[in-house]
This record gives structure tokens, C-alpha cells and sequence, in this order.
């Protein structure tokens, strides 16, 4: 009888657990590999653990007014949108397209807040929120720290359950597949926007629950015990919780029944119904809860990526840009924290990448058909892939981003896979069994290095707003927000007093970055109100009226109106007089009050004056 060669199919995992006889690898114990991922996921990230808030931290928590409230805020968390008391605090309607109903982080926070903070809500300022100075920011900053260790204890926990799921589920009779594939992920440099950024929390815990889902509803499926099935539901009703990615179950449980199970199509199916019923009720919630429908001006594009293009414009970008997830999975060089209007132009059919890019897909799509058929262990890597790479995509909806390095996070545990099942099927065909753990051993060691350098040097650079949006400037150099929030943070660094001596610079860099910006976008209220600021800063109060009028014309009712207007008012009040009136230059006067009541039309003293120099 001749020897049967190994096949690719070989791996896939069997309905019954046995043991692996012959080639095994030293951290072949689960004990032992959850604690390798532990120690290398403290080294990849403990310097993340001094981070401060970065990006939307300052929207999400630090300017919350239902985080501070500590465990009195969780109501309103549970039931309101999870930018409300940001829009509440500009006085405008929700601009995010289906809202954003993601609670259980929140709370998290709002528990944090009240053991370890005060419940004093920041004042909102432009020093506070790009650069903290003083020592009322101190117990910010503190809790943020503890904000971080939790981000990072959670993320390997999430790690070291994935790494038991691919064990008892996935990969049971190849326990270095599991733990090659838990590990590639932990050390992958493009999740450390998730992890060093404590707002996406959420991506953590999604996962997580996912993961802890799909456990307790296999533990289920074997034995069934219903306290089993009430733990499954309660992880999914969590993990939707977290974030929308929790609908992919709905999809990727009956799989797993399908594939690992060796259930029929049909009962996989109709095993998956009490998670549907959990579906429908958190539907109902949410949709109770949040609008579907945005209330945005269409043409705002930092909330629409795509409101500038055509329809063919925008389905050919959304597409094209794809390919960019992968680009970054294989080589996470460069990072930023932005992708959006006007960082990927605007592509068209007849762009190689697009088509490129519809090639690829298909071909994954293909690939997923066809290791559907054979009940293949590649089956479930494409699908995690491509259905979480589908709620990103805009293709089915405006995420509001033309695409974000968190977005993929779901997505990289299939690539993960897949490239752990190709070093695996390398490993097994290397003679002698020395030789295959030295090739091993030695790609990892390298990766290691590498992924380490990477990460821990990006999550130095999300240590705050100037320190990120300073570097990401560079890196998305025609991204409207990176110039917006690398100008602002040049305001922070002119207002501290420790920097008096290089002002008047970093007002000019400031008004450098911020004239990109609303270059690329003419209705950029923020824009407008920071290029004000700058040129206040400088003394040309002519330039500063000239963009607070322009805030004022795009967003009317936006808060720092008020404030900027009395500055304004103050100003030609007190020019006009001593500049024209000491001396019975009366229509100069009158001109110079006019210019004040542009900003402040119902100022009464400017009215007065204008009064008092017509009469003289």
C-alpha cells in the first residue's frame, strides 16, 4: 500500500477531539501559550499605559458629561446615542448616518470615572483638549492611565480566548495552529489603533463577546445544558452591545455548526434561532434608541467621504479602496489615524485599482464557495474576512469614513488565520522535525522584532493629540482632518505659557495647516473658528473677523460663536474710539463700529457709539 501524502485538507479539524501523535511543538499546552501571549502582550504595549487622550477620547470621554457622571450616567448611556452629549454640547443634530449606539464601552468608563475620577466635566478648551497643562488636568490624565491598562488587559484577554475558541473549536487536532494564529494577531502593528486609542474599547470588547459567543454556543450544541445556552445569549446580547459587527453571528455561528459540527446546512441554521430572537430584541433597542436615517446635510464631508463625488466616483473609490486594507494587513507602514476627504482621491472605472481590486474579492468570494463545498477550515477565515470587511466597505451603508485601521480589526483574525494555516502547512512539509522548528522559530523571531519595533514606537505617537495629529500630518498629508487637527494642536502649544517665546510660530504654523484644511473644504466650520483664534493670536483682528464671520455663516448656532463675537464687538468698540473718535475722525469711526456689528449686529454699545459720532 503506498504512503498517503499530506494534503491542505488534512488539517481540518475533525467533529471529535484526539490527540496529536508524532511532531508536536514545546508550547503545545494551553496554559503555557496563554501565558507567552500574555508576557509579549504587556512588552508590545506597556508603554501605552502613560498615553493620555488622543482623537475622539475627547469626544467619547473626556468631554462627556454622562462618563463623569460616573454610575449616575449609565441610564443615559444605555439609552441615548453615544455622541449625544457631544451634539448636545454644539448645540447640533446628530451627523453621524444610522447613529451610534454602541453602550457597554461607555459604561465601562462611566464605572472607571466614578472609582478613580471626579465627576467635574472639563471645561472645553483648545490647551485642555491638544496638549494638557496644570494641575486640574492631573486627574484626567490619571484616569486615562488606568483607562489604558484596562484597554490592554482586555485586549489579551481577548487574545487568550480567541486562542481557546480556535482550540476546542477550530483547529482541535492542531493546537500550533491555534496558538500561530492568536499570536499573529496579538502582534500585529495595525491593531494598535485600538488598543492605544481608549475610545475603541468597543473593538475589544466586540470581539471579545464574539469569540466568548461562539464558545458557549458550541459548549452548548454538545451538551445541551440551558445555563450553557444563557451564557451564549448573554455574550451575544453583549457583543451587539459593543458594537453592530455582532449581526456577522447570525452568519458565522451556523458556519461554525456547519463546518466544525458537521451539522446539516438546515439544522446549522436552526440552531442559530434563540441568537436571532437576541438579534431582534437588541433591533429593537437600538432602533428606539438612534434614527437610521442621518440628519446631515448630505454635502458635509467629514461625516460623507463620498458627498463631493459622482455615483460612479463613489462605488469605484469604495472598491478600489479595499485593496488598502490589505496592503496594510501584509506591510502596517505607514499608520495614521485618518483616512478621510481628500487622503484617497476619488477613482473612477477605468482605474487599474478598482478593477484590481474586483479581481481580488472575487476571487476571495470564490475562494469562500468552493471551501464551503469541502467544509474546509479556510472556509471560516474568509468568511470572518469578507463579512466584516462588508460592514466597513460603505458599500451597505455610510460608516462616515472612507476607511480607519479599527475598521479592519474584526477582519484581521481571519487574515490571521490564513497566514498562520500557510506557515503551518510550510512547518509540517520540512524534514527533519529540527530543521522545521528552526525555520519556524526563526520567521517568528524576526516578525516579532519587527510587529514590536512598529507597534510600540505608534503607540508613543497616540499619546495625544499633538503628538499624533503632528506625526499623522505627515503621513496624510491631503486629509482635511489631519491639517485641521495639526493646526489645533499649534493653537494648544501657543496658548500654554510655557511656550510664550515661540508663539507668534506657532500661531503661523497653525494658520499654515487650517488654510489647507478649508482649502479642501469650504464650509469647514472648525476650520474657520481656529483660523480666527490664530489670527487673534497674532494681533490681525481684521483676518480673525474675516473667519469667525465665515463659522458664522456655516454654523450658525455653533457654541464659541458667542464668545468669539464679544471679543470681536470689544474690539472695534474700543479701536474706534481711540483710534478715530479721541481725535473727530468721525466717519472712520462709524466704519470701524460697522466692522463690529458684523460679528455682533445687536451690540448695544456698538450701536451707541455709532450713535454718538453721526450726532457729533
Amino acid at each position: 500500500m503506498s504512503k498517503k501524502k499530506n494534503t491542505a485538507a488534512d488539517i481540518t479539524p475533525p467533529v471529535t477531539a484526539t490527540p496529536v501523535v508524532g511532531r508536536s511543538f514545546s508550547f503545545s499546552q494551553f496554559n503555557v501559550q496563554a501565558v507567552l501571549l500574555t508576557i509579549i502582550g504587556l512588552i508590545f504595549y506597556a508603554n501605552s499605559f502613560n498615553n493620555e487622550f488622543a482623537h475622539d477620547d475627547g469626544i467619547v470621554i473626556v468631554k462627556n458629561e454622562y462618563v463623569y457622571s460616573g454610575f449616575a450616567g449609565i441610564p443615559d448611556i444605555m439609552t441615548k446615542d453615544a455622541y449625544d452629549s457631544y451634539y448636545k454640547r454644539l448645540n447640533a443634530e446628530n451627523q453621524l448616518s444610522g447613529g451610534r449606539y454602541r453602550p457597554l464601552s461607555m459604561v465601562t468608563f462611566a464605572v472607571e470615572q466614578q472609582l478613580f475620577g471626579s465627576n467635574t466635566l472639563p471645561i472645553d478648551s483648545i490647551a485642555r483638549a491638544y496638549g494638557v497643562t496644570g494641575p486640574e488636568d492631573k486627574n484626567i490624565i490619571h484616569v486615562m492611565h488606568i483607562r489604558h491598562v484596562v484597554n490592554v488587559l482586555l485586549y489579551i484577554l481577548s487574545v487568550i480566548v480567541l486562542l481557546y475558541f480556535l482550540r476546542t473549536v477550530v483547529f482541535v487536532e492542531a493546537p500550533l495552529l491555534a496558538f500561530l494564529t492568536a499570536f499573529i494577531f496579538l502582534i500585529h502593528p495595525l491593531h494598535t489603533e485600538v488598543v492605544a486609542n481608549a475610545k475603541s474599547r468597543d473593538e475589544i470588547m466586540s470581539l471579545l463577546f464574539i469569540c466568548l459567543t461562539f464558545i458557549y454556543a458550541v459548549r452548548y450544541h454538545a451538551g445541551k445544558k440551558i445555563l450553557t445556552l444563557i451564557a451564549a445569549l448573554v455574550c451575544y446580547f453583549c457583543a451587539l452591545l459593543s458594537k453592530e459587527y455582532g449581526v456577522t453571528v447570525l452568519v458565522l455561528l451556523p458556519l461554525i455548526f456547519y463546518l466544525f459540527r458537521k451539522e446539516t446546512l438546515l439544522k446549522s441554521l436552526m440552531a442559530t434561532i434563540p441568537y436571532l430572537l437576541v438579534f431582534v430584541v437588541y433591533l429593537g433597542i437600538r432602533l428606539s434608541i438612534v434614527s437610521m436615517q442621518s440628519e446631515t446635510d448630505p454635502q458635509e464631508i467629514l461625516n460623507n467621504p463620498y458627498a463631493f463625488a459622482t455615483g460612479s466616483q463613489k462605488i469605484a473609490t469604495e472598491i478600489a479602496s479595499l485593496l488598502q486594507y490589505i496592503k496594510l494587513l501584509i506591510l502596517p507602514h505607514p499608520l495614521s489615524a485618518d483616512y478621510s476627504y481628500n487622503q484617497i482621491p476619488y477613482k473612477d472605472f477605468s482605474h487599474p485599482l478598482f478593477w484590481l481590486s474586483i479581481l481580488v474579492h472575487l476571487g476571495l468570494i470564490a475562494a469562500l464557495f468552493l471551501t464551503f463545498r469541502k467544509r474546509h477550515v479556510l472556509c471560516f477565515a474568509l468568511a470572518l474576512y469578507l463579512l466584516h470587511l462588508a460592514l466597513v466597505s460603505n458599500l451597505i451603508f455610510n460608516i462616515g469614513a472612507t476607511l480607519g485601521e479599527r475598521l479592519i480589526y474584526h477582519s484581521s483574525v481571519g487574515f490571521a488565520m490564513a497566514v498562520a494555516y500557510g506557515l503551518y502547512w510550510l512547518y509540517k512539509r520540512i524534514q527533519p522535525t529540527a530543521t522545521a522548528n528552526a525555520v519556524l522559530i526563526g520567521l517568528l523571531a524576526v516578525t516579532t522584532v519587527l510587529c514590536g519595533f512598529k507597534t510600540i514606537e505608534r503607540n508613543a505617537e497616540w499619546k495625544n493629540d499633538s503628538t499624533l495629529w503632528l506625526k499623522d500630518v505627515q503621513t496624510a498629508p491631503n486629509s482635511v482632518l489631519t491639517n485641521a487637527d495639526a493646526g489645533a494642536c499649534y493653537l494648544g502649544m501657543a496658548s500654554q505659557p510655557k511656550n510664550a517665546t515661540h508663539k507668534k510660530e506657532y500661531y503661523e504654523k497653525a494658520i499654515v495647516y487650517l488654510n489647507k484644511a478649508v482649502s479642501m473644504h469650504k464650509e469647514f466650520s472648525t476650520g474657520y473658528l481656529n483660523l480666527g483664534v490664530a489670527y487673534y493670536g497674532l494681533g490681525n483682528i481684521e483676518k480673525a473677523c474675516e473667519n469667525w464671520l465665515l463659522l458664522k455663516k456655516y454654523f450658525p448656532s455653533h457654541p464659541s460663536l458667542a464668545s468669539m463675537s464679544s471679543i470681536v464687538a470689544n474690539y472695534y468698540v474700543s479701536s474706534g474710539w481711540e483710534h478715530y473718535g479721541k481725535i473727530k475722525k468721525y466717519p472712520e469711526a462709524i466704519a470701524e463700529f460697522k466692522k463690529g456689528l458684523l460679528m455682533e449686529p445687536n451690540n448695544a454699545e456698538l450701536w451707541y457709539n455709532i450713535g454718538g459720532a453721526y450726532y457729533s
